[in-house]
């Protein structure tokens, strides 16, 4: 896949084919989860060792807002979105298509809306180690093998035509979404 883009009001292009979908960097997705896993693992073990709680209460929080913002408002504009272009600002961006990323980022919400009433209401133990350990594990494979669980959940749900295909479904990591050629034996048969 050749990806070219010297700035973000240029065309951006995939193999010679130019994005009209909202798109994503895969590169400042994936920096993103390692600094979200990467805290995410710090709060986990001061919990779950030293049951010291604040720390996973915070976090908790902070990944709630954090999702939020890159859902509402992309991940450019979420804290740790800030902090993964800054680290990332030397590599040429990958474009990926954002509506996938978003749905992910959506499932990301709802755990850190859980894990935050959850452990800000004084509940520890199973269940938000549970909840936490599954965070954890999606992080890293985003983070480390480029793997976004989500976004192969998405692609699934339009294979299945329980979610509509669109111009927003171009490209995906690792050919995720990868629908074109199913929805084209559809309509030729």
């Amino acid at each position: 896949m050749t990806i070219q883009a010297s700035n973000l009001d240029e065309a951006r292009l995939v193999d010679g084919k130019e994005l009209h979908a909202a798109v994503v960097n895969e590169n400042e997705a994936r920096v993103a989860a390692g600094i979200t896993m990467a805290l995410g693992a710090i709060a986990f073990a001061y919990a779950n060792f030293d049951k010291l709680f604040w720390p996973i209460r915070t976090v908790s929080a902070f990944f709630f807002v954090d999702f939020l913002v890159r859902v509402v408002a992309g991940l450019e504009r979420s804290p740790t979105g800030l902090v993964a272009r800054l680290l990332t600002r030397r590599q040429a961006p990958q474009w990926v298509s954002a509506k996938p990323k978003r749905f992910a980022w959506s499932l990301g919400l709802a755990m850190a809306l859980a894990m935050a009433v959850i452990t800000n209401s004084g509940i520890h133990g199973p269940l938000p180690r549970t909840i936490c350990l599954i965070c954890l594990a999606l992080m890293w494979l985003e983070a480390v093998l480029g793997l976004c669980l989500g976004c192969e959940l998405y692609g699934f749900m339009v294979r299945r035509r329980w979610r509509a295909t669109d111009a927003a479904y171009e490209v995906c990591p690792n050919g995720a979404c990868a629908v074109d050629a199913v929805v084209r034996n559809d309509r030729t048969t």
